[in-house]
């Protein structure tokens, strides 16, 4: 069965380009140049991963993100000539997965889509020895935090929390490996499945929002500890 695709992008030669290609590669796309436009689409009709350019009329990336995100996990991969460090905090701090900067190759964004939709649909065990997979322990419950690994939710105090796929993979890695200490290149390649070039803002990003949603004081946190100039551990017993 082809994954659905949804391309929302007001660059006509990106679109045509990107959406032969992917056709190609075995999977439906769907289109929007605005997005007004990529949001009634998406609101239609499910899709595996959505594509989205950040400058656009109408609506920009950042608007069509926040209101993916309102009720829905589905991987977001924002496409932006902008590639600082600000641009790429914002996208992925507003719920964003992954970030591909223009010009890129058509392989790279083939890549990404097919880890993200890999991630995203069986949340993969791989992952360092000794790791708990959810086989052995389903449900993980720290205090008022419950982590259902079988059906990838997360919930406190009995309310269920909204994670994005990297979140909650940050979060089970973490969860299923208590007091291991985790640098960002390891957390990097365990869950981008990619080689670490040294960029914190990704992690710093994702660690953040975590937090925002797990803990009471994001500040001053209680399970994701930070341990200045080595990386993370998960201190929930």
């Amino acid at each position: 069965m082809a994954h659905n695709i949804l391309l929302i992008e007001d660059d006509t030669q990106i679109v045509e380009m990107l959406q032969n290609y992917l056709v190609k590669e075995g999977y439906d796309v769907s289109t929007a140049f605005n997005g007004v436009d990529g949001i009634a689409l998406f609101r239609q009709s499910a899709f595996d991963v959505v594509l989205v350019d950040i400058m656009m009329p109408k609506l920009d990336g950042i608007e069509v993100i926040k209101l993916i995100r309102e009720n829905s996990s589905v991987p977001i991969l924002i496409m932006s000539a902008k590639d600082s460090d600000v641009d790429k905090a914002i996208g992925l701090g507003f719920g964003a997965d992954d970030y591909i900067a223009k010009p890129f190759s058509l392989i790279e964004v083939s890549a990404r889509i097919k880890a993200a939709i890999r991630r995203a649909t069986t949340y993969s065990n791989a992952g360092p020895a000794g790791t708990a997979t959810a086989d052995q322990t389903k449900v993980l419950i720290f205090d008022e935090l419950r982590i259902d690994l079988d059906n990838f939710s997360v919930s406190k105090n009995d309310v269920d929390l909204k994670l994005t796929a990297k979140e909650f993979e940050i979060l089970k890695l973490f969860a299923t490996n208590p007091n291991r200490v985790f640098t960002k290149a390891q957390l990097y390649g365990f869950i981008w499945n990619d080689e670490y070039y040294g960029d914190e803002n990704v992690i710093n990003v994702h660690i953040r929002r975590l937090r925002e949603k797990i803990e009471d004081k994001p500040s001053e946190p209680r399970y994701i500890k930070t341990l200045w100039g080595i990386g993370y551990k998960w201190e929930g017993q």
